[in-house]
């Protein structure tokens, strides 16, 4: 994770925009009018032109030439070129997209900010720009209608939302089959900096990885509490934690801040852009833990034995039960041609991650957002928390109104609490998997609500009215999302990491 500090000014993506003369009149909608009027006046301007001057120059009224300068008209084809020539300066120059000056930059961008929403939502006056309004006011206005703006696209960051954007996020999984050539690709070129061949990628091999990069590692006992890792990107550092509580495989954890660089992540624009660059970096890492050819080598054995286990797949490659899951989903439909779905549920029922692309019908609300909704208690994710045997995968069918779906489950435990993990098939592919033989069978009508959601008749008539649960607060329901690029994450605290250790 790395991090960079909000703009303090206006930076020249905003006002640089492609313009190209337009071939006809339909198209010339798209001509950047602002930017056009702030470049003739000032090619007028340098030629010590007046606008009788230049009016006469090319036939239009001095009243038509300074509608076309404030950005409020657009000339037509034949104006444009008369004007290029009485300014002896080409088409191309006229409509650059680089403004002539900072001042006619600055210009440009008010301009902007006051024919947008942002500004009509304010109520305000409009300040009318001319030669003789200070830059320094023009600095002043840019920089806080810029501020605002950024205050207001963090305050969008609702958890609606998170929930719209994890949304279409997951979507865009499914279209894909959660496999990602692009990751792929990067992730061998990495394991070809170490000449890696086979087996287990271990703690040593990451740090060559890590080294072949140009980073230094830094395990520390003063790791911002917000943060797995933090990247020092002036210095070529990755700062790590020194504890050996961890919920997350610590190859996992500087594999994934690696990615961040190698895939050439920036400050997250939005909450969508945050959660795309985290399934990025976690596949990266999934991808060099369990590289590409070895995991579909190893998967297309076990298919052909009809033997298809994740606790296999987590035993030949050294990695967590949830990593090799994730990684299945990433293979499966590719290589495999196997629908899957996957859940990570805590025990309280709720689902805090889910994918699918099997036709499962997973709980959602009118997002489409599956997270933070509750599993049906007659699924696999669900069952397998009262399993005695906590050491074995346990496998179950699912009547469901999508159709019947197997499923192999474990549980975990971690700080959040107890979870399960589960990959689940169509029935038409049950045939490949180990633990197939299961008589384990249960009957889900959900999303009906009398399948779980209501209590039974007879207990709710003996019992409705006369009982009254103290519940348990969750306080996180009623907290907004954390502000920032990287949400959750004191950018005050890291720099001063950040500053303590620069000189280590």
């Amino acid at each position: 994770m790395h991090f960079f500090a909000y703009p303090q000014e206006m930076t020249p993506g905003s006002w640089n925009r492609e313009v190209a003369l337009p071939p006809s009149s339909a198209a010339s909608a798209e001509l950047d009018v602002i930017s056009l009027g702030r470049r003739v006046r000032h090619l007028r301007k340098q030629a010590g032109y007046t606008l009788d001057d230049l009016g006469a120059a090319v036939g239009t009224a001095p009243s038509q030439l300074s509608l076309i300068e404030n950005g409020k008209r657009e000339p037509k084809l034949s104006l444009l070129q008369g004007l290029a020539a009485a300014l002896n300066v080409s088409i191309d120059q006229l409509l650059g997209s680089e403004p002539p000056s900072r001042r006619a930059a600055l210009e440009i961008e008010l301009e902007r900010y006051q024919r947008g929403p942002l500004y009509e939502s304010l109520n305000l006056p409009k300040i009318r720009i001319s030669s003789r309004l200070p830059v320094d006011v023009l600095e002043a206005q840019v920089g806080l209608l810029h501020e605002l703006e950024r205050k207001l696209n963090e305050q969008v960051a609702t958890p609606e939302e998170a929930r719209r954007a994890n949304g279409e996020l997951r979507a865009m999984m499914r279209e894909r089959g959660n496999y990602f050539p692009e990751y792929e690709a990067e992730a061998q070129k990495v394991l070809g900096l170490v000449g890696y061949t086979a087996g287990p990628l271990s703690q040593h091999v990451i740090a060559d990885i890590a080294e072949k990069l140009g980073f230094t590692l830094h395990h520390v006992s003063d790791l911002p509490h917000s943060t797995r890792s933090v990247t020092d990107l002036k210095n070529h550092r990755i700062y790590l934690t020194q504890s050996q509580r961890q919920d997350h495989d610590p190859r996992s954890v500087l594999l994934q801040a690696l990615g961040h660089y190698v895939l050439g992540h920036e400050t997250p624009k939005n909450y969508g852009d945050f959660l795309g660059q985290r399934v990025a970096t976690n596949y990266f890492a999934a991808a060099l833990l369990l590289p590409e050819q070895a995991t579909v080598d190893f998967l297309q054995k076990a298919k052909a034995a009809k033997e298809i286990a994740v606790e296999d797949i987590r035993d030949a490659f050294a990695v967590s039960y949830e990593t090799a899951a994730h990684r299945f989903t990433n293979l499966a439909t590719k290589h495999l041609g196997i629908t899957t779905h996957f859940q990570k549920t805590h025990k309280s029922g709720i689902i805090y991650k889910a994918y699918e692309n099997d036709g499962v019908t997973f709980p959602m609300d009118h997002t489409g957002a599956i997270e933070g909704q509750p599993s049906c208690k007659a699924w696999t994710s669900r069952a397998v928390f009262d399993v005695p045997d906590k050491f074995s995968a346990y496998s179950q069918y699912t009547d469901t109104p999508s159709g019947t779906y197997w499923c192999t489950a474990r549980t975990e435990r971690s700080a959040s609490g107890e979870f399960s993990l589960s990959i689940g098939v169509p029935y038409q592919h049950v045939k490949w998997f180990r633990g197939r033989e299961t008589t384990a069978r249960e009957k889900s009508t959900c999303p009906d609500p009398n399948c779980c959601k209501r209590p039974p008749a007879a207990l709710a008539s003996e019992w409705a009215g006369n009982a009254w649960p103290a519940a348990r607060a969750n306080t996180h329901l009623l907290a907004a999302m954390p502000p920032g690029a990287f949400p959750g994450v004191d950018e005050t605290e890291v720099y001063s990491f950040l500053a303590a250790h620069s000189g280590s």
